[in-house]
């Protein structure tokens, strides 16, 4: 059962798909379509989810479960994979690749291949306050405090260590 991302308690259960590039308009609408039928029908043994989605930055799609009401299950994790497969093949853009690193100079969001990002550290383009995305956070409430983070407090950190 859809509910407002906002709506949903801070140790719920998150996953971060991070996009390879920005989603136009055609395709966040059809994002909020698809991800919204299927949080509609999401469920775990029968019973529905209470879970919602949130695209952020225009290039992320955050999917989000209270596991208070129900836990989930592999099956659930299951399904939610394939509508998020179906996005990329439908639109033709990565969401499953973590070898792409996103961050932001000022307001401007960048995505670049982990190589990329190694040669921006050696450039000085990058360093230890670039803003990164910390996609490995599981909590809603890391949201706000541990999704974006200067680079020498997130696990970036292990570039700027080997380039000096």
């Amino acid at each position: 059962m859809y509910v407002d991302f906002e709506d949903l308690p801070s140790e719920s259960k998150i996953w971060i798909f991070q996009s390879n590039r920005p989603f136009s308009e055609v395709e966040r609408t059809g994002i909020n379509n698809q991800m919204r039928l299927f949080v509609n029908t999401w469920h775990c043994y029968g019973e529905g989810l209470q879970a919602s989605f949130t695209v952020k930055h225009n290039q992320f799609i955050i999917l989000g479960v209270d596991e208070n009401i129900s836990s989930i299950s592999g099956c659930s994790v299951d399904s939610s994979v394939r509508i998020i497969k179906l996005l990329e093949d439908e639109f033709g853009f990565e969401l499953f690749n973590k070898l792409n690193i996103a961050f932001k100079i000022g307001e401007n969001m960048n995505t670049v291949s982990l190589a990329e990002f190694q040669n921006f550290v050696k450039e000085d383009k990058i360093n230890g306050e670039t803003i990164v995305f910390n996609n490995l956070i599981d909590k809603k409430g890391d949201l706000d405090s541990n999704w974006e983070i200067p680079a020498n407090k997130s696990w970036h950190n292990r570039f700027l260590k080997a380039v000096k």
